[in-house]
């Protein structure tokens, strides 16, 4: 006979297999009204009532009647189009869209969202970090996906499972656990000083001169950079006014969007020579608003052909390979190593503090901290 538990804690009674059983009411079907009942089984009374109590407590958290409702796949489109995609910028929703479809979906998809545990999350991670290329050229020399890039995917994922903690379909984030893995920095590379002018004149010969000239003494991001309208420059101030920037949106279209922090919509000045190499350029095509318009189409220089030219420079001035980005690197590097404070540069840069510069930047800090104690110790020793 089961045995009665005052208070809703549920029904215990002994089956005949000799265990031990408690039911309780978990909720009621949303469309029919009718209860939802859940069991728990142990090995002796005590334990069931244990396992009962705290079934009841988080079927209390829980709503019973839609946890089992979705799949993992299913529960990412959802969340993706009613939560994430309407409050991020373009780009992000389409680095969360190729985290879900790419590598979440095909691997964990088909789990039901109340059954995903801490431990499939983990060999998901594990498996991207082990292969989860997709190119065929990449798989062969690396078939993994990097640290950040899995790292992206646990943050979309961590979110998604949030979100479904609050409306009461999860009692807890399964992703909360997880070991998520380490981002391995790249080394930072830039140009030398040495080798400054072969780019530069590399860059001219390719009729790119106004362009990468205006790169290395800004240091201005890509989707920035191709962006620029002739509006922009203030030849008076010796200003550009950098407001917009090119990036993809979440269905991979190249689309203009604002910055994406407020830090980076900055004014940025240019010397001199820069100023007349923007004149010059847009005395080629006076009557295009772009200030580096692709040459195919007119249009908007698109990001990736400006990398793609970008190695086509580096090749033809016979210089190792280094990627677009180290360019503002470059710039970064060699204005602080030549007396620009940090402040300066972070502002140029359009970093969102300089603390943040100055990590980035600690090998060139630390070369002017030797200069600085090396001054000193002269001072010192004319003293003593």
């Amino acid at each position: 006979m089961a045995k009665k538990r005052a208070n809703g804690e549920g029904n215990i009674r002994k089956r005949k297999d000799g265990r031990w059983e408690g039911r309780y009411t978990a909720g009621r079907d949303s469309e029919t009204g009718k209860p939802i009942y859940k069991n728990v089984l142990g090995r002796t009374q005590a334990e069931v009532k244990s396992k009962l109590s705290v079934a009841i407590a988080e079927s209390q958290q829980l709503d019973v009647s839609r946890s089992g409702e979705y799949t993992v796949a299913e529960w990412l489109r959802v969340w993706f189009e009613l939560y994430a995609k309407p409050n991020i910028r373009p780009s992000t929703a389409g680095y969360y869209r190729r985290a879900m479809e790419e590598y979440t979906t095909p691997r964990i998809g088909s789990i039901k969202l109340n059954k995903l545990t801490s431990r499939e999350i983990q060999k998901l991670y594990k498996d991207l970090l082990e292969n989860g290329r997709l190119r065929k050229k990449q798989r062969k020399k690396h078939p993994g996906l990097s640290g950040s890039t899995v790292r992206g995917v646990h943050i979309m994922l961590h979110s998604a499972l949030d979100r479904a903690v609050k409306e009461r379909l999860l009692i807890r984030n399964p992703a909360d656990s997880c070991v998520v893995p380490k981002i391995q920095h790249q080394e930072m590379k830039t140009l030398q000083p040495e080798d400054l002018k072969a780019y530069l004149d590399a860059a001219e010969r390719r009729n790119a001169l106004a362009m990468f000239y205006l790169e290395l003494v800004s240091g201005i991001r890509k989707g920035e950079l191709v962006a620029l309208q002739w509006a922009d420059l203030d030849a008076e101030q010796r200003t550009i006014s950098v407001s917009k920037q090119a990036t993809k949106d979440a269905d991979n279209n190249l689309i203009v969007t604002r910055p994406k922090t407020e830090n980076s919509i900055r004014q940025i000045s240019i010397p001199q020579e820069a100023v007349e190499l923007l004149i010059q350029e847009h005395a080629k095509h006076p009557n295009n608003p772009w200030l580096f318009p692709s040459s195919r189409t007119g249009g908007m220089y698109h990001p990736d052909s400006v990398a793609t030219l970008h190695q086509r420079i580096l090749k033809d001035a016979g210089l190792e390979h280094l990627r677009f980005h180290d360019l503002r690197h470059t710039f970064a590097t060699l204005a602080l190593q030549n007396g620009v404070d940090i402040k300066t540069v972070s502002a140029m840069l359009g970093h969102y503090d300089a603390g943040f510069t100055l990590r980035t930047y600690t090998h060139t800090t630390r070369q002017k901290q030797d200069e600085a104690a090396q001054t000193m110790g002269n001072l010192m020793a004319q003293v003593r």
